[in-house]
């Protein structure tokens, strides 16, 4: 059967610019770094994609190491754009990463000229696309000149390989010195995507979110539920095999229990607001102007439709704000 779009696919969705760039993003994309890839069900994950475009949300964020082994999850993508989604190419914003680790030697690492270019030639290979929107240096390489990864990255979008270029991982002094290089390059340099959440303040607290607004430059926040930690999940216990990205580790250290209690007044702060957890953790990202898109990953419909019932209720009171300020920073 083949996938006609629904006609009513933006009537809903909010869609916020990357500072003054011409880069445009709905307010959720859609992340595949969990449940996309060799090991997962192509049917399913063919109808959780394209529920996402039908709902306006038209941002796809990829990397070549997610999914289990190298490209896996850029291998699925392709097959679902090659066989529905392609005939609206041109509303697609589908974006991709390399820095981690994707194949054997010394260039299947960091962000060298040579380990860019090669990264991004494959998974163009894997999706069946002739460019990205968006390319992004995945982390910063200790071992390289930023010269050498701005330069590449500039180098690509010349080749007409990638429209805009994004960095990910990169904290606020890292991010300032990038900005600077493609400011000298004229490269068309969009957003820095970190891991951001209510609880973990770290773009905010080492000047990220800083730099990027003093440059009309935007910021995608992924990880923006912890794991599922601010969710309604975990409000009874959390279970000592839970497994947080390495970003978020640190929001156990002072014990489970007090965890666990900083969750539930959160989550009476949401019930006050008619939001879930959940919905509130989303909504509070994107009450900040340089939060262009949040990417969150959903394999059911339903948790879908729960994320984007964020969206109904993005504004947040003095109070209230000053409320999960002082929750979260209890020790």
């Amino acid at each position: 059967m083949v996938f006609k779009a629904s006609d009513n696919r933006y009537d809903n969705m909010k869609v916020r610019r990357a500072g003054n760039s011409g880069l445009q993003l709905p307010a959720l994309s859609f992340g595949t770094w969990h449940s996309f890839g060799d090991d997962a069900n192509f049917k399913d994950s063919q109808k959780i994609m394209l529920a996402a475009f039908d709902r306006g949300i038209f941002s796809f964020d990829l990397a070549n190491n997610y999914g289990p082994g190298s490209g896996a999850a850029e291998r699925m993508f392709g097959q679902v754009y090659q066989q529905d989604l392609k005939p609206y190419r041109d509303e697609l914003i589908i974006t991709t990463k390399a820095g981690f680790h994707m194949w054997p030697g010394v260039y299947g690492n960091f962000s060298s000229k040579k380990t860019l270019t090669a990264a991004l030639d494959q998974s163009l290979e894997r999706m069946g696309l002739d460019y990205v929107d968006i390319y992004y240096s995945h982390r910063f390489d200790p071992n390289t000149r930023l010269e050498e990864t701005a330069e590449a990255l500039d180098l690509l979008v010349r080749q007409g390989k990638a429209l805009y270029i994004g960095i990910s991982n990169y904290d606020g002094p890292q991010t300032e010195k990038m900005i600077k290089l493609f400011k000298e390059l004229h490269t068309p340099f969009v957003v820095n995507q970190s891991s951001y959440n209510m609880l973990n303040r770290e773009p905010a607290n080492d000047g990220t979110l800083k730099a990027l607004a003093d440059n009309h430059d935007g910021f995608v926040a992924y990880g923006p539920l912890a794991e599922g930690l601010l969710t309604s999940k975990y409000l009874g216990g959390i279970p000592e095999d839970i497994h947080l990205h390495w970003t978020n580790n640190f929001i156990l250290e002072n014990g489970q229990d007090k965890a666990i209690a900083k969750l539930n007044k959160l989550n009476e702060i949401a019930k006050n607001r008619d939001q879930t957890l959940a919905q509130m953790s989303l909504a509070w990202l994107l009450s900040d102007p340089t939060v262009v898109s949040v990417v969150t990953g959903a394999s059911k419909v339903n948790h879908l439709d729960d994320n984007l019932k964020a969206l109904d209720n993005l504004d947040f009171t003095t109070d209230e704000l000053e409320a999960i300020d002082k929750i979260v920073k209890e020790k």
